[in-house]
């Protein structure tokens, strides 16, 4: 049986207001001074804040952005996506939010797909961005709160989305899921989607005028941008966003005064490497609540980064089409096991079993969600839509899991072949498809291999043309000029035949069970 949430907690739903901007506006007025954003040198107070989203706003409708476009934002964490983000949000347009390590490859099917009308790039904050605005010839102006940001060209035939007045409705961010199969899935946000995960996970994570929550996880994912980023915002918190990952740097923000600490275990894992190596004592700090999200967390990585800390590390569950937030362990009753903790409140899970009947606790299912955070739907996809929500609202979230006695849930594993690599969501036939440009590579299956630290491990298995195979190099250079960091392979096995059914599907357990054994 699920415990109860205090109440605190459970209000915070009946004070969302329409859109993500109108909380730059509710904290202008009650708190102009308080700090909102640390950006490196830079501090802005929610005044400040409200003044950039002010002026990225006019930029944006300068370079032709109106209400119901999808306007494609390049960045790496940084003050300036912070205020293009809430600015298009105020415009009622549709933030499709892109990580810059992409590759023009994956930028260029997504603003295909979206119909998108123009792409900022946030050239100061990251020189992958720069790199992408060279590449398109994007024009380059400086500003005063958001220093210089490229614009690309207008898409003059971009026809605009209709505009819906209840944030329930209107989407605010496009999230993409795919991006080089020819078939990427864009998952449509609404503006309640995000301010209900900002508001509740927030809440569970105890955010407060005052504290510091670390802005590390990507704002292109949706972890970061709406439990992390939204959800100190929605507290009058301050956000601190950092563009990549530095342990030094880490901790050297953490003596600063960071207070919420939350990435991908990956994160943690190497904290603890890097403290190690150089023998080093995390120092006195102020942090007083950390979590793990986006890849399963291993005990010994939980159980090591708690006597680091001083503090439980918190788990949870999500997923993109979800907002992403569904579970997570409490602060209040923090748990010694792999639980991801309870249902957030206003939100349902059930496992259920292949008649789609709810299954007895502890007993495995497939786990279904039904709350405020569940997605419109994929963008121009009705019956992808169709498949993964059931008409009573149900997401198939495509996990297999079960429910203990007190209600909390533990996550068997994935009924889908997704693989989290740092935190990001790794997509195999992605990779497959590309390694299939190759003339030599006659089939490829690409697996995950779980690592010591609680991450994954990209594996492909290549069966190859045996008169004329390609060199290890030809492959890994394939995918670099076609793939993200995260999502090339970090081992290509290389093979005369794949196991396969009678029918022809590669068998990829075997494959994957196998590749456990090489590492």
């Amino acid at each position: 049986m699920a415990l109860p949430v205090p109440q605190h907690i459970l209000d915070r739903i009946h004070d969302l207001p329409e859109r993500i901007s109108d909380l730059v506006w509710r904290w202008e007025a009650r708190s102009p001074a308080a700090v909102a954003v640390i950006d490196g040198d830079i501090r802005w107070s929610f005044t400040e804040l409200a003044e950039a989203v002010r002026e990225a706003k006019v930029m944006l409708a300068n370079f032709g952005i109106r209400a119901g476009d999808r306007v494609m934002l390049v960045n790496e964490n940084g003050r300036a996506i912070i205020a293009l983000a809430l600015a298009a949000a105020a415009l009622d347009a549709w933030s499709i939010i892109v990580n810059a390590r992409q590759t023009a490859a994956e930028i260029a099917a997504v603003a295909e797909h979206a119909g998108m009308r123009r792409a900022f790039f946030t050239v100061d904050a990251s020189p992958s961005a720069a790199a992408h605005a060279v590449e398109q010839g994007a024009e380059v102006t400086d500003h005063r709160h958001l220093g210089r940001i490229a614009a690309g060209a207008l898409q003059e035939d971009a026809v605009p989305e209709p505009v819906q007045s209840f944030g329930a409705a209107q989407v605010a961010i496009l999230v993409y899921t795919s991006g080089t199969t020819g078939a990427p899935k864009g998952v449509m946000l609404t503006h309640r989607n995000l301010l209900f995960v900002g508001a509740i996970s927030g809440g569970m994570r105890g955010f407060v005028p005052g504290d510091t929550a670390y802005g590390v996880l990507p704002l292109s994912h949706v972890f970061g941008f709406a439990s992390v980023f939204l959800g100190a915002l929605y507290a009058g918190a301050c956000y601190m966003p950092r563009a990549r990952f530095e342990p030094e740097l880490l901790l050297a923000d953490i003596g600063s005064g960071v207070t919420h600490l939350s990435g991908a275990p990956a994160m943690f894992g190497k904290i603890l490497s890097y403290l190690r190596q150089e023998g080093r004592s995390l120092g006195p700090h102020g942090i007083r609540f950390t979590s793990a999200g986006g890849a399963p967390l291993d005990m010994g990585l939980k159980h090591d980064c708690e006597a680091l800390f001083g503090q439980p590390l918190h788990n949870g569950y999500g997923m993109t089409e979800a907002a992403p937030s569904m579970a997570m362990t409490r602060v209040d009753l923090p748990r010694r096991d792999g639980s991801v903790g309870q249902p957030l409140p206003h939100v349902e899970l059930v496992a259920v079993g292949p008649d789609e009947k709810p299954v007895p606790d502890g007993e495995s299912g497939d786990i279904w969600c039904r709350g405020p955070g569940v997605m419109k739907g994929y963008y121009k996809s009705p019956e992808l839509t169709a498949l993964a929500i059931t008409p009573e609202g149900w997401l198939k979230t495509g996990d297999i899991g079960f429910f203990d006695s007190e209600g909390s849930l533990h996550i068997s594993g994935r009924s889908k072949e997704l693989i989290i690599r740092s935190g990001f969501n790794v997509f195999p036939p992605e990779v497959e498809s590309v390694l299939s440009k190759h003339p030599a590579v006659v089939l490829s299956a690409v697996v995950g291999r779980p690592t010591s630290d609680g991450n994954e491990d990209v594996v492909a298995y290549v069966q190859v043309n045996s008169a004329n195979p390609p060199a290890i190099a030809e492959l890994e250079a394939l995918c670099a000029g076609q793939l993200a960091p995260y999502k090339r392979p970090s081992a290509f096995i290389l093979c005369r035949s794949l196991p396969a059914t009678p029918m022809g599907k590669v068998l990829k357990h075997k494959l994957a069970a196998e590749a456990v054994l090489l590492a």
